[in-house]
């Protein structure tokens, strides 16, 4: 059975998105990070995808998840609504969309990524989400050398204090981007 991996990459002080919501300045070494084998691990790795409906609107032309996006594996988008237009799909990448929540569409993301892990487009609100509902296995913290000053920071609002990570690995990845993997320690209630 794979993980509930989620990923999000955050500027060094802490901010997930600027402050107009875009995550632009974060991925400015696309390309780099592209042809790294932490990259090229998690394509590989992964078995389907779960995004919200803001990560999912960022694209331009939501057709060009289909041949485009890194990767082409079923996605499950969790949205208040779903789109007028269903984008365009391959026989790899296919899109269903939640309407009952992140919990619902990670629960249909791991049937169908079998084996292989469920890979979690995380936004600072996702985060949030996700470490409150105790949704993920592993959180993966890229931290990018930039300032953005203000925005919004994915940990901020977290009402769970008793969640506890483990580092597992620590990696340099070039541009400057430190990529971190913690296991997320599931908490028991004591009786």
């Amino acid at each position: 059975m794979g993980k509930v991996i989620l990923g999000v990459t955050i500027s060094l002080d802490g901010f997930a998105e600027d402050i107009n919501s875009s995550v632009n300045s974060l991925y400015q070494d696309l390309d780099s990070l592209a042809k790294t084998e932490v990259f090229r691990e998690s394509i590989i790795m992964t078995g389907s995808v779960v995004m919200s409906k803001k990560e999912f609107e960022m694209a331009d032309d939501p057709d060009l998840y289909a041949y485009n996006y890194e990767y082409q594996v079923p996605i499950f988008v969790f949205t208040d609504k779903k789109p007028e237009r269903h984008p365009k799909e391959t026989d790899n990448l296919t899109f269903t969309f939640i309407t009952d929540g992140v919990a619902e569409a990670i629960r249909q993301a791991k049937t169908a990524a079998g084996d292989k892990d469920v890979n979690i487009i995380g936004s600072a609100l996702t985060t949030q989400l996700c470490l409150d509902e105790d949704l993920i296995d592993e959180l993966q913290v890229d931290i990018i050398p930039i300032f953005l000053h203000d925005g919004f920071r994915p940990f901020d609002s977290i009402d769970d204090l008793s969640i506890k990570l483990e580092r597992i690995e620590v990696v340099e990845l070039p541009e400057g981007r430190i990529h971190i993997r913690y296991k997320v320690i599931k908490q028991v209630d004591m009786i």
